[in-house]
């Protein structure tokens, strides 16, 4: 679905905004205003993908992938054929929508497109870029983690990383991570990449993977006193300091309206538990076998090329270059994988010294002149991966989140071509995933126009 009716202007720069799992191009109605209202569409053509609407988001993130990509090179062919000339490109994912961009984003850097157009800005928000697996332990989190993965088909397989990507032995969010990938290639070619996170409220896309982190820098929100960016308070917090410093914070108790406000949020969740959840489990477990049915029969009518994707269209060569040093991952059993909340502190330990001795070989084989140059870019760029968050503390001040191996190399592979992180502290709405994009016109999700503005004041060039 494209939001432009008016080509007098002949806009140069195009933007895809890709919707989450059981979206539609709705969802992205504010961001779509919003984007209209900033820039006007004499200078932006506005693309909001659709052809991965609803109940096809269960198909996998590949075939998602294949159908936004080639929406997106439709796209590009019918506006050249209105006589657009078409310089720049700029991808927006929200939710699973950005895993869906990435892919393909990949499948545009094989096939030629990113040399003709110009990548200008990659943003998600919300996205599970390491997966959705809970690192937190407990009857409902092992729950969320072995059942998640079978209700949603082939999404929810790759969701939760216990997929084998076309036999290659990993699933598909770790190819996708692959530094050496097409994926990865395509994704470095964009000039600004960044993610919004929402700290709290989100339990779909929870913190450490929307803002690809292997810490949670944001235990306990309530009653922190955290630096927010000027102009965009209460919800954006500062990427470069996360809390004010305690000399500029006074004394500041509890007030009985917030001790109440909690109590009631804390029955209301156990009346949702004992009540509502029964039916509505029953009902939505009914609804995915009929779902993962019909997905099943999609993939394979595409598998024998009976759709309108043909599937050697788009096979191409996953990897660009051989990967030199690879450490074969466990991906077996990973649903008995995650016991603890945090690695015990033996663990973490040997998870940083094999960390920096792989960062060590790697500077190793650097030239001397290009350590130079990457020392000059490292000073140069304080919020894209100095650290996994930066914000006047250090790692070792939180407890590393009991990942898997996979897990951990898709953050340190991403976070290496480097993306500003802008925490999120929506307040109003008890849903911040769908707050924070303003998925519908409601009164709680207002504190998500904070975070578009943001946004488009500081994330969105043209």
């Amino acid at each position: 679905m494209n939001d432009n009716s008016d080509t007098d202007g002949k806009a140069d720069h195009l933007c895809v905004l890709v919707h989450g799992l059981w979206g539609n191009p709705s969802h992205l109605d504010y961001l779509i205003s919003a984007l209209k209202e900033r820039h006007g569409q004499d200078r932006l053509y506005i693309l909001a993908a659709q052809r991965n609407s609803g109940m096809y988001t269960y198909d996998g993130i590949e075939l998602g992938g294949e159908r936004v990509a080639h929406e997106i090179e439709d796209t590009l062919e019918q506006l050249a054929g209105q006589g657009y000339q078409i310089k720049k490109l700029s991808v927006v994912g929200y939710s699973l929508g950005g895993l869906v961009a990435r892919y393909a984003i990949g499948l545009l850097e094989a096939s030629g497109y990113l040399d003709k157009v110009e990548p200008v800005n990659f943003t998600t928000f919300a996205s599970p870029h390491v997966g959705v697996r809970t690192p937190i332990k407990g009857l409902h989190s092992h729950m969320w983690n072995v059942l998640g993965a079978r209700t949603i088909s082939m999404s929810g397989r790759q969701l939760f990383m216990i997929d084998d990507f076309r036999d290659t032995g990993k699933p598909l969010l770790s190819i996708l991570a692959d530094p050496n990938s097409i994926f990865m290639r395509g994704l470095a070619r964009f000039k600004n990449r960044s993610v919004y996170s929402n700290i709290v409220n989100d339990k779909s896309t929870v913190f450490y993977t929307t803002a690809i982190s292997k810490v949670d820098p944001f235990p306990n929100p309530e009653g922190t006193h955290f630096n927010y960016v000027k102009g965009y308070e209460p919800v954006i917090i500062d990427p470069d300091m996360h809390v004010l410093p305690r000399e500029q914070v006074q004394a500041d108790k509890e007030s009985v309206l917030t001790r109440l406000y909690t109590l009631f949020d804390k029955v209301s969740f156990a009346l949702i538990l004992s009540v509502f959840i029964p039916v509505g489990s029953v009902l939505f477990l009914l609804n995915s076998v009929v779902q993962n049915f019909l997905s099943q029969q999609r993939i394979k009518l595409y598998e024998q090329g009976k759709t309108d994707l043909l599937p050697g269209r788009y096979r191409v060569p996953l990897i660009m270059q051989d990967v030199r040093g690879a450490v074969e991952d466990v991906f077996e059993n990973l649903n008995s994988s995650q016991a603890n909340e945090y690695l015990s502190e033996q663990d973490a330990e040997y998870h940083k010294q094999v960390k920096l001795q792989k960062r060590m070989s790697q500077r190793k084989s650097i030239p001397t002149e290009d350590k130079h140059n990457e020392e000059v870019e490292e000073e140069q760029r304080p919020l894209l991966q100095q650290t996994e968050f930066d914000a006047g503390q250090t790692e070792s001040e939180f407890p590393i989140l009991a990942l898997t191996p996979a897990q951990f190399e898709i953050i340190d592979s991403l976070n290496a071509i480097g993306f500003r992180k802008y925490p999120v502290y929506i307040h109003k709405a008890r849903h911040s995933h769908a707050a924070i994009i303003v998925r519908m016109a409601r009164a709680s999700f207002s504190e998500g126009k904070i975070v578009v503005k943001h946004w488009l004041d500081n994330e969105f060039h043209l």
